[in-house]
């Protein structure tokens, strides 16, 4: 490599260094509440702001710094103010704003301490299973999902499903397999309030989440939430199949995709819908150079795959196998209907039937 390559290549790797390390004083101030205080607040000083959050002035006078260099914070360096503009706020400061952008920083908390863990499971080919991480990763993971599932899962992703909207609206049973902490289900049960929604997580801990969120917002009446693997989900009872059975952001995680996806097709009505929704990214590298893209990518070898393998199943399919692998899956299990229904920068959405 001639010099200036190799010199030009050392700078991007300092950059990327640089962006990982702001990543933890991006976690600090979410965790702090800095974000928070300085929402809305106008410019404030460092002091201000340490008063304001019981913080050392000496170390947020450095962390106000570090954000104006990552181009998170304005600077009026004749005042020494610091300011969040309210765009920036909507992503760092409002947990429940459709543009929060914060949730993946408390991910990151949970992958960087299964660091020796990780590096076991490169030399050994084993897998490290999804509830095996630090506890910090599956609120984590349900903040990072809720903004987009809160965004598109009603106003979007199922109006573009054929004749399911309608059904909702009348009266449904629907199974949301791999549910986490239960945010997708509880959004679809808040604007469907005749139909019934049974949640389904192999994690006792978000399954256990799931059920107390449901009941503070008084929907456990019609939403039940089960501990149960994907290949094991129990059927609605009475004889009749679900009408509707989503996956979101799940399939790719677990072991034996195959063995799940045809026991998707046992709990089917004959006129059911399997909604998958997937990553949007494609198996080659160089089609995933967009941010969803390239942090899928990232993000695959130390959670998605690992997790995969621990379930010693026959894939381990990754993040972004595209939706070629993920249809042969489906076919295979015996569906005969697909169809990218809808998709954004970061999710594919596939409408699925028997």
């Amino acid at each position: 490599m001639p010099p200036d390559d190799a010199a030009a290549f050392q700078q991007k790797v300092v950059l990327d260094a640089a962006t990982a390390v702001t990543a933890l004083g991006v976690s600090l101030g979410d965790r702090l509440g800095l974000y928070r205080a300085l929402a809305g607040a106008g410019p404030l000083t460092p002091a201000e702001l340490a008063r304001r959050t019981a913080t050392a002035e000496v170390y947020i006078h450095e962390w106000l710094h570090a954000q104006v260099g990552a181009g998170y914070l304005e600077h009026d360096e004749d005042k020494d103010r610091f300011l969040l503009t309210d765009a920036h706020a909507a992503v760092l400061a409002s947990p429940d704003a459709v543009t929060s952008g914060v949730g993946i920083y408390q991910v990151l908390q949970s992958l960087f301490r299964s660091e020796d863990e990780l590096l076991q499971a490169f030399r050994t080919g084993r897998g490290i299973g999804w509830d095996a991480h630090d506890a910090t990763l599956y609120p984590g993971i349900g903040r990072f999902f809720r903004p987009k599932y809160t965004a598109n899962i009603v106003s979007n992703w199922l109006p573009a499903l054929e004749g399911v909207v309608e059904k909702l609206t009348v009266g449904a049973t629907v199974a949301d397999v791999g549910c986490g902490v239960g945010y997708s289900t509880l959004l679809m049960a808040e604007a469907f309030p005749e139909s019934v929604f049974f949640g389904t997580d192999y994690h006792p801990a978000s399954i256990e989440r799931a059920r107390m969120l449901a009941e503070e917002r008084g929907l456990d009446h019609r939403v039940r939430f089960e501990v149960a693997a994907a290949d094991s989900i129990p059927g609605p009872g009475q004889g009749r199949g679900f009408d509707l059975v989503t996956f979101f952001d799940c399939l790719h995680d677990m072991g034996d995709p195959l063995t799940a996806a045809r026991r998707v097709r046992e709990v089917l009505a004959e006129d059911g819908t399997w909604m998958l929704v997937e990553p949007n990214g494609k198996p080659l590298p160089s089609q995933n150079t967009s941010a969803p893209g390239r942090l899928f990518m990232a993000v695959s070898p130390v959670l998605c795959l690992p997790s995969a393998l621990a379930q010693e199943g026959p894939y381990a399919l990754g993040n972004h196998s595209g939706e070629d692998a993920l249809r042969e899956i489906a076919t295979e299990a015996g569906f005969t209907g697909w169809r990218l229904a809808a998709e954004t920068p970061a999710n594919a959405i596939y409408e699925v039937h028997r």
